[in-house]
């Protein structure tokens, strides 16, 4: 796929990923304030500026990369769009499974133990898993290689980092007496 019909793709691809994260953001504030009011409390709020930086840099660099590094859409694009439609769908079913409780912040509740229902019987953050998913190949649906390993990398080590400062507040929230409560 080339010329205009390629670039239409891209278009509407980055018009889909930023509509997707804006109303993210609204509905992360809208569970905030929510969670604030019946106690929560924020963990990790150094980590949520080095996740908002990746997303703003990830569709920059996907249209550097094909732009002016020319990357186009290998045989495997079908494969690529595959991918990237089950992590929205995983992502969809997170929110949904969570409900107020999801956030792109680490916001805990005392007494609140973790969800075991959804994806959340068979993986601990799938959230994570869905962005990394999607990270990597809504990239590679462009053939935009390099974009996709890199942002896919650092998206791993800031979840590296952020994982167990979540679990440490959720095992703390778990035996918390402030709340007793659960989802």
């Amino acid at each position: 796929m080339s010329g205009a019909p390629f670039l239409l793709a891209l278009v509407l691809f980055l018009a889909l990923i930023t509509i997707e994260r804006v109303g993210e953001l609204f509905l992360s504030r809208h569970n905030a304030r929510i969670l604030r009011a019946i106690g929560a409390e924020e963990f990790g709020r150094s980590h949520l500026p080095w996740f908002v930086a990746l997303h703003i840099a990830y569709p920059l660099a996907l249209v550097a990369e094909v732009v002016w590094l020319g990357a186009r859409p290998g045989s495997q694009w079908g494969l690529w769009l595959g991918v990237f439609v089950a992590a929205q769908v995983l992502r969809v079913v997170v929110i949904r499974t969570l409900g107020v409780f999801w956030n792109v912040r680490v916001l805990v509740v005392p007494g609140i133990r973790p969800i075991r229902r959804g994806p959340y019987r068979w993986l601990r953050h799938p959230n994570y898993l869905a962005v990394a998913l999607e990270l990597l190949s809504g990239a590679l649906l462009f053939g935009a290689w390099r974009t996709g390993i890199v942002a896919t990398v650092i998206h791993l080590v800031l979840v590296r980092l952020r994982v167990p400062v979540e679990e440490r507040a959720l095992r703390d929230a778990a035996y918390s007496e402030k709340w007793s409560p659960t989802p």
